[in-house]
Formats: structure tokens, C-alpha cells, sequence
């Protein structure tokens, strides 16, 4: 017998500066709420990250344009606003460039990248210099373009 969850109403609920507005489409296949951040900009948030006290704004008091409230990390549209304008390179990287790797069995490079819970990928390249490039590429076009969207107006 399968049993069916009932999804909760956080409707007009606060959460730190969040208050819910209406469910929104999932992420990651994860239930999620459209909210509205005190500072006025509005956030798709997972219902989860909302009940644990994960996420808390929509970016504005975490570091980015605003003190820092609490440790939580802001996640819109399935991605972490911290983690893309940190631009880090996590430790099991080998190139030392994210989402540029060695594909052993073409012998040749690949780059990708993830945004908003999908892996793209951007070709493969025989030069190492020309697959960075493509992904300096779609950083700016996708990492950088939404990092400024969610931190550019926020005090």
C-alpha cells in the first residue's frame, strides 16, 4: 500500500527574514516554497532548508551585501548563491580549474558546468587553455550573471 505525504502549508509562515508566499515548482526533487525576504526580493527555497533553519534570507544577510546571518547558505533554484561567488576549487579537483577535467578515454579535455541542478557540458578540447576558456565562458554567463542578480540591489 503506498502512502502519499501531505505537503505542509507554510503559507505566511516567517522563517529568520523569509516569510512564505506559495509553493513553488521542486528542486532537486525536493518540495519547495516562492519567499519573501524583508529586504523585499523574493527566493525559491526547499521546504527543507526553510523548517531546519538552513536557508534564512534570500541572500542579503549571509556575507553578501549585508552581515552575515547565522552559517546557513542561501540555495535559489536549486543552487548556492555562496558557493558560486566563492569560486572555489574543491579538493578533488586535478586541473586546478572547476568543471575542467582530462577525459582518459577520448585523450582530450572536457569542461562542464552545474547550475540549477544541471550539468552542462561544453565540449571537449585536445588544448587545455581552449577548454577553460569555454568555461570562464559560461561562468560569466551563468555563475556570474546570477551571483550579481541576488547581490547587486540587496542592503
Amino acid at each position: 500500500m503506498e502512502h502519499s505525504r501531505k505537503k505542509l502549508d507554510l503559507r505566511g509562515q516567517k522563517f529568520g527574514h523569509l516569510t512564505a508566499l506559495e509553493p513553488a515548482e521542486n528542486v532537486g526533487g525536493r518540495t519547495a516554497w516562492l519567499c519573501q525576504c524583508d529586504c523585499g526580493r523574493k527566493a525559491v527555497v526547499k521546504t527543507h532548508h526553510l523548517r531546519c533553519g538552513h536557508t534564512k534570507s534570500c541572500g542579503c544577510q549571509n556575507g553578501l551585501g549585508g552581515p552575515r546571518y547565522a552559517l546557513g547558505l542561501t540555495y535559489i533554484d536549486g543552487t548556492c548563491v555562496e558557493m558560486l561567488a566563492s569560486k572555489t576549487v574543491r579538493s578533488n579537483n586535478t586541473s586546478g580549474v572547476p568543471g575542467v577535467d582530462w577525459w582518459e578515454s577520448k585523450e582530450r579535455w572536457r569542461a562542464t558546468i552545474c547550475f540549477k541542478g544541471r550539468r552542462h557540458y561544453l565540449g571537449s578540447y585536445s588544448c587545455f587553455e581552449d577548454a577553460v576558456k569555454a568555461r570562464r565562458e559560461a561562468e560569466e554567463q551563468l555563475h556570474d550573471k546570477f551571483v550579481n542578480e541576488y547581490t547587486g540591489n540587496c542592503k
